[in-house]
């Protein structure tokens, strides 16, 4: 853009602020302003509404970028200390943001943790408990896109929507998502699911009206699996070379003895089904680790090219971007595939905010408070300056990136997994800072398992039966009981 452009561009936002307290639409404003494009003209204009400038917040609202992967593992990036993936976009995003290095879901399951993503809500309350079921209208109403839009936010979503069969088209201004899991590769084609999503992303900012805030979730379908597929985890052919010649640790629990440890309705669980295909020997150990991580190198690459396009359309500093995870993933550890259990591998994932507006020395580089997916739409609604409903049960991070003093955080939060129960095990718990209670609800009688994460970051040692424990064990029973209850 020639300079007077960006003058012009500059000048017809802060117009639209001004207009804005008369209610005009943005395109009669739009209309407006094109047609007193001579600079001189247009000075005069904000001369003549200079009155009405007083009144304005003190600045303009941000853009927000939310960029949720799929299945991803906290501990699979380099900025989260993995030495062997190659992910430096998203290891500059946590450079000039905030990464939360203690990041969790309530629900570890996609539909479930994508409908508290977007409501800030407990399964417990939402109710969105298997794959088929929808938001009611009610409840639609109350998600962060929703009240983004009655605000006067431009909305776009692309990707894996994940909570029910039916899609919201109408209720986006720029839809490119799909029900289910998609499939990485259309049928005849070597377009990857993840760089058409990419290239989708760019569509849509390069489509964005300077007068209106955005609104895009970006909502990837890797690393997950394209489960029962020959080869369940293809990357994009220009990464088929890429760790080919690595050889990825194999995670210590992923022993004999931690798989036979667990309780035999876990053991004949779908976790170890899937482990059959995924991890039952060294060679398909590597195979697998190798295309999952293939995949979130592709994924870093696109959120490069979306972060580059903010950059060149000039909305980077305006623009907040939120990236993280709707659960995580087992490697193989207890001799388990995917995720559903209340183990850290399943229920930790990453978390990086970043505000562009805020002066280094006025951000937190890292917290290290307890932050949940239930967090990110109340986080979305602060940051763009509505209220959130008194429905929402999670709380704002905004006041950790912003080097501020959190009053009354949470110690401890509730976990809960009720999905597809044939297969999976019913679970709930409550992890502390430094203890998890884990409480298979199902079973007949009750299993409890009881972690010391302190000293056994792992979770290598039950100590639900031994007595020298068991004060602390019925703290966390108690506390369960006076979670599940508060949280309806």
């Amino acid at each position: 853009m020639y300079t007077d452009e960006l003058v012009f561009v500059a000048l017809i936002r802060v117009i639209s602020e001004i207009c804005g307290q008369f209610k005009l639409r943005a395109a009669t404003l739009y209309e407006l302003s094109s047609a007193l494009r001579p600079a001189w003209i247009l000075i005069s204009f904000l001369l003549v509404l200079a009155a009405g400038a007083a009144d304005l917040p003190g600045r303009q609202k941000p853009n927000i970028l939310v960029l949720v992967t799929d299945d991803q593992r906290w501990d699979s990036l380099g900025c989260t200390g993995n030495r062997i993936v190659q992910s430096p976009n998203i290891d500059r995003l946590a450079a000039r943001g905030t990464l939360f290095r203690n990041a969790f879901v309530t629900t570890s399951i996609c539909c479930v943790s994508r409908a508290s993503i977007f409501s800030g809500q407990y399964e417990r309350r939402h109710k969105i408990v298997d794959f088929n079921t929808p938001f009611t209208p009610d409840a639609f109403r109350k998600t962060y896109p929703a009240l983004l839009k009655q605000h006067g936010y431009r909305l776009g979503f692309i990707g894996k929507y994940g909570v029910g069969n039916a899609m919201p088209t109408n209720e986006f201004d720029y839809w490119r998502g799909f029900p289910g899991q998609g499939q990485y590769f259309a049928r005849g084609e070597t377009n990857h699911l993840t760089h058409k999503m990419g290239e989708q992303a760019i569509a849509f900012l390069e489509g964005v009206n300077p007068l209106q805030p955005f609104c895009l979730s970006v909502s990837f379908k890797a690393p997950h699996a394209q489960d029962g597929a020959p080869r369940e985890f293809p990357p994009d052919p220009r990464d088929e070379s890429l760790y080919a010649n690595v050889t990825f640790p194999v995670p210590r629990t992923t022993r004999e003895d931690f798989f036979r440890a667990q309780p035999e309705f876990v053991k004949t669980s779908e976790g170890r089904r899937r482990w059959q295909r995924r991890f039952a020997d060294l060679e398909m150990f590597q195979k697998t680790a190798r295309d999952y991580f293939r995949l979130i190198t592709g994924i870093d690459r696109e959120i490069g090219r979306i972060m580059q396009a903010l950059t060149t359309l000039r909305l980077a500093e305006n623009t907040i971007v939120i990236f993280t995870s709707d659960n995580g993933f087992f490697l193989g550890e207890r001799g388990m595939a995917d995720k559903w259990l209340m183990h850290e591998e399943s229920i930790r994932v990453p978390l990086i905010i970043v505000d562009p507006r805020l002066k280094s020395s006025n951000r937190r580089k890292e917290a290290n408070a307890m932050a949940l997916n239930i967090d990110l739409a109340p986080t979305i609604l602060d940051y763009s300056g509505i209220p959130s409903p008194p429905t929402t049960q999670g709380r704002s991070l905004r006041s950790w990136v912003e080097g501020k003093r959190a009053v009354n955080w949470r110690k401890d939060w509730f976990y809960e997994h009720h999905s597809v129960p044939d297969k999976i095990p019913q679970s709930e718990g409550v992890r502390t800072e430094r203890w998890k209670y884990i409480r298979y609800i199902a079973a007949q009688p009750i299993v409890e398992e009881l972690y010391d994460l302190k000293r056994d970051s792992c979770e290598e040692r039950n100590l639900a039966n031994q007595r020298a424990y068991s004060r602390t064990l019925n703290r966390l029973r108690a506390r369960w009981k006076e979670l599940r209850n508060v949280l309806e």
